[in-house]
């Protein structure tokens, strides 16, 4: 087990006088046995991030540190890290045992009986001992991941590295393998960073994540701090789904006055906040609250376009009269459908759910208040 340290980490690539920056500055630094999601949309420089720590990609510039050692110039080799890639990249031609055995016959000087033994042991950990005399083409999906996860444990790294691995698995299945990919890291308690665009996985999976888009990093925290104290608009309407609502509007005379309606903000809300100045007002759909009429000054009349029964939950779609469908917002409730499309309702924003954020920079100015019995340290632990 390892610490591993990002320190202003930059990936360029350059073709003749153009040139491409793919990260930028990234620091994160991720403490021994911890497991750090990097999470973000496609093309936002997860995975070249993931091959730079493995020695994969060269950096451009920063550095980056196992246990305090910089190994910017260790080749992937020396690296005693582990990667698992989203294909799996399995050899078709060998075994399962023969997959899972050949790193340790290429890296080490462990006699052939101790590596006969260390994979049958690491089979019976994933489950697939009865599998080991099989080649990867008559395997099913999950049976192929569990295998390039064990050819990744045997070798008992400082590091492991996961690119989207259960990508390519059906939704049943991908479920049940982000519980045990959890159950496996804790027992392991190796420092692992997982690479995703799922911010399902990130939030169930990570004991913190890092949120990067377009090569920057956004936010590093629990999934919690990122969930309910987002640093801007992007991690805000990226994390969480259905997605944080977010209306464009303007503070005047105390209030945020949007297309169809205003908004009025307490002094505390407002504090540090000038007339005048762009704000988007943000609220999770959880915390819209529907109402039988409007009785109130945060609560406003919305019709109901769209309910979208979930089982356990309903999405509700809403606009404001005057906005299209580009403009409607989302609240989810419980239960058997109250509502349905047509109905005119009362809708409420309560103002400790709301966040603001700044119209120009995105930048939160006021996240949501949290209301819990504990400390806020174990709340966002």
């Amino acid at each position: 087990m390892a610490r591993l340290t990002l320190d202003d980490v930059t990936k360029e690539y350059r073709d003749g006088e153009m040139s491409v920056v793919a990260v930028e500055d990234v620091s994160i630094d991720v403490p021994d046995g911890d497991f750090l999601v990097l999470v973000g949309p496609s093309g936002c420089g997860k995975s070249t991030t993931l091959r730079m720590i493995a020695g994969l990609e060269e950096i451009t510039d920063g550095e980056i540190r196992l246990d305090g050692k910089s190994v910017n110039d260790a080749s992937a080799q020396e690296r005693d890290i582990a990667m698992v890639f989203q294909s799996y990249a399995l050899y078709p031609h060998k075994t399962v045992r023969g997959n899972m055995s050949f790193g340790l016959e290429e890296s080490t000087d462990l006699s052939d009986e101790a590596i006969a033994e260390t994979v049958e042991e690491t089979a019976a950990m994933m489950g697939i001992e009865e599998l080991l005399d099989r080649k990867p083409g008559e395997l099913s999906g999950g049976q192929q991941q569990r295998v390039a996860l064990g050819r990744a444990i045997v070798r008992d790294p400082d590091v492991f590295l996961m690119d989207e691995p259960l990508s390519n698995l059906d939704a049943k299945l991908r479920a049940e393998m982000r519980t045990e990919l959890q159950h496996l890291q804790e027992q392991l308690d190796v420092t692992s960073v997982y690479v995703t665009h799922d911010q399902t996985e990130a939030m169930t999976m990570g004991d913190r994540i890092a949120v990067l888009n377009d090569g920057e990093l956004q936010q590093v925290g629990t999934p919690l701090e990122c969930y309910h104290e987002p640093n801007n608009l992007f991690v805000a309407g990226f994390i969480g789904e259905p997605s944080m609502n977010t209306f464009d509007g303007q503070l005047e005379e105390g209030a945020i006055v949007i297309d169809s309606v205003e908004y009025p903000l307490s002094s505390d809300a407002r504090r540090n906040i000038e007339a005048g100045t762009d704000l988007v007002l943000g609220i999770r759909p959880e915390d819209v609250r529907i109402v039988d009429s409007r009785s109130g000054d945060r609560q406003f009349e919305a019709e109901v376009a769209v309910v979208e029964p979930m089982g356990n939950e309903n999405v509700v779609h809403l606009r404001f009269d005057g906005t299209t469908t580009d403009g409607e917002f989302i609240a989810t409730t419980e239960g058997i459908p109250s509502v349905s499309a047509g109905d005119r309702v009362g809708v409420e924003f309560p103002e400790a759910a709301i966040h603001l954020f700044d119209g120009d920079s995105g930048v939160a100015l006021k996240n949501r208040e949290l209301s819990f019995s504990g400390t806020r340290d174990e709340l966002l632990s």
